[in-house]
């Protein structure tokens, strides 16, 4: 008998494809890195790797198994991204999405042609703008959404979720006039008049979204089944899913049960969200698939908005950021996790915010440090780390969860926010790995693409994808090949509780393997760039297999 949420799964579409049942597998034809040497067979038998070595040997591990020709293709461990929005990478296909605008001007036409396209009465909401290679320097304006949509609430998210622009329908229906405060944390912009210029940042952003209607369930099934889906094309073969719901988390459930959830999930619960696994700890379904690891928080904001919190002012213009959640607030939620054993992933992008964090950390377990290190608690971007504190990750233990692609997403802006002395301390992947710190890698998809051969090249080459980086850009943090596979696999297995099922391809571990179009460990960075995934497998499971 189907459950109610079974229905609305079935009603938007999730029951397209049968089941995927796991296979004997051989795979021979091209290189096969195992996180360890480089073979050319593997054999997969019940949903583990049975062998790696020579290919006879591999065809007499898996007898009947099927025969996998990679015809030069590269395998690997599988990769994992250790910091993404699975629905919000779903509803990105869903809404207006913004990524790749060129302008204001540009904005203002996409908006056009989807209010044309979607009439109605409807709030209009779409996301992935990022204003910082614009020709007119500067943030959109409720006076630009106007000109596009003057009698319809519109909400435009940056691309790095922390900021937004709201057009003049949207504000007066959310009640924001020039007599309103912005909340603790946030910032409501204004024009030279004193007006709200239609720009909310961070917790500001809460005035406008408690006025757009949540989406449907059924809506939202169709966005995490959608996600999964687009992951899994990627050849990413889990997740690490941040700041979800409950509702979330039971439609994974269901998809899982059903053979239908093609990628693993670890879950860190948002706050509002988080006091079954605080009370409780972690927890997993009957698959495996699905696990709830801990609670997501956020300490400040981002950097391209400015709401990062810096130690000193932003080098152009005035402010050092924000704090975005109360550290009474954050001490209160850790200690429920200490007890309880939930791992704590926390949001950190400034300087101030990745200390204030640290401090936290320190405090919660000063009776037991080494407590802190099997705890494994996680600082989430640790873009800007002042130099002093660096080494404080691996003497604490605290896992890195860094997105690469930010680096080169922000090389343009960066500069300007942080000043050059700041920069010695930015997107420091190698300094903290010689340092001795886990680095776990990911992309914080939908902010970036969420592309894991994007991150690897961000990783290893430190290039924007056209091949630019600026000269203070400091390449000396770009990591080698080896540590660029290593954060993607290993770290992110180690980050999330796996590193005896995952990370490595080694008998008896869970066969999971990315298969991309390229030698990542010897290709041309131009060629990793244009690479895709050839196919995605799981379990033993072919999730993704690209068209030939």
């Amino acid at each position: 008998m189907r459950t109610a949420l079974q229905a609305l799964i079935v009603a938007a579409g999730l029951a397209l494809a049968a089941p995927v049942a796991a296979e004997d597998l051989l795979l021979h034809g091209g290189p096969i890195y195992t996180g360890d040497a480089v073979v050319q067979a593997l054999a997969v038998k019940d949903g583990k790797v049975a062998y790696v070595g020579g290919i006879e040997a591999a065809r007499a591990a898996a007898p009947g198994a099927r025969d996998i020709d990679l015809k030069g293709a590269a395998a690997y461990p599988g990769f994992v991204d250790s910091h993404a929005h699975l629905a919000g990478i779903g509803f990105r296909e869903m809404t207006l999405n913004l990524e790749g605008t060129e302008s204001i001007e540009a904005l203002v036409a996409r908006l056009n042609a989807w209010a044309a396209d979607n009439p109605g009465s409807d709030v209009i909401s779409g996301a992935g703008w990022i204003e910082t290679h614009w020709p007119e320097k500067r943030f959109p304006s409720r006076a630009d959404l106007d000109r596009a949509a003057p009698d319809r609430p519109v909400v435009l998210t940056r691309a790095d979720g922390h900021a937004l622009v709201a057009n003049t329908a949207m504000l007066k229906l959310a009640g924001i006039t020039a007599q309103t405060a912005a909340p603790a944390g946030g910032q409501i912009l204004k024009d030279a008049k004193g007006e709200p210029d239609g720009m909310l940042i961070d917790n500001a952003m809460a005035l406008v979204r408690a006025k757009v209607p949540p989406p449907s369930a059924a809506a939202q099934a169709e966005a995490v089944r959608r996600g999964a889906r687009v992951y899994a094309s990627r050849g990413w073969t889990g997740l690490h899913d941040m700041s979800v719901g409950a509702d979330e988390v039971a439609i994974q459930q269901d998809l899982a049960a059903r053979g239908e959830l093609p990628v693993r999930i670890d879950n860190y619960m948002s706050q509002a969200a988080a006091q079954k696994v605080l009370a409780e700890g972690p927890s997993q379904d009957p698959t495996g698939l699905v696990r709830v690891r801990g609670v997501k928080l956020f300490m400040d904001g981002a950097l391209g908005s400015r709401g990062a919190a810096l130690l000193a002012p932003y080098s152009d213009a005035e402010g050092t950021g924000l704090i975005v959640t109360p550290r009474e607030t954050v001490d209160a939620i850790l200690a429920k996790a200490r007890k309880s054993g939930a791992q704590m992933a926390v949001h950190a992008i400034g300087d101030r915010g990745n200390r204030v964090i640290l401090d936290a950390y320190q405090q919660a377990f000063a009776d037991d440090p080494a407590a802190l290190k099997a705890a494994r608690w996680r600082v989430e971007h640790a873009q800007i780390v002042a130099p002093e504190d660096l080494p404080r990750f691996a003497q604490m233990g605290v896992v890195a969860s860094m997105q690469p692609s930010h680096a080169i997403g922000d090389l343009y802006f960066a500069p300007a926010r942080l000043g050059p002395e700041r920069l010695k301390g930015a997107y420091a992947w190698e300094s903290l790995l010689k340092s001795g710190a886990v680095v776990a890698g990911g992309s914080d998809a939908p902010v970036e693409k969420g592309d894991p051969l994007v991150e690897f090249y961000a990783a290893a080459y430190r290039h924007d994808l056209k091949g630019f980086a600026g000269p203070d850009w400091h390449l000396d943090e770009a990591v080698t090949r080896a540590q660029a596979l290593e954060m993607l696999t290993r770290g992110s297995a180690y980050a999330g509780f796996r590193e005896t099922e995952l990370g490595r391809l080694a008998v008896g571990r869970d066969a999971d393997i990315s298969v991309f179009s390229v030698d990542l460990m010897s290709a041309p960075f131009a060629d990793i760039a244009k690479a895709h995934a050839v196919m995605t497998i799981v379990g033993g499971k072919v999730v993704y297999q690209a068209a030939p």
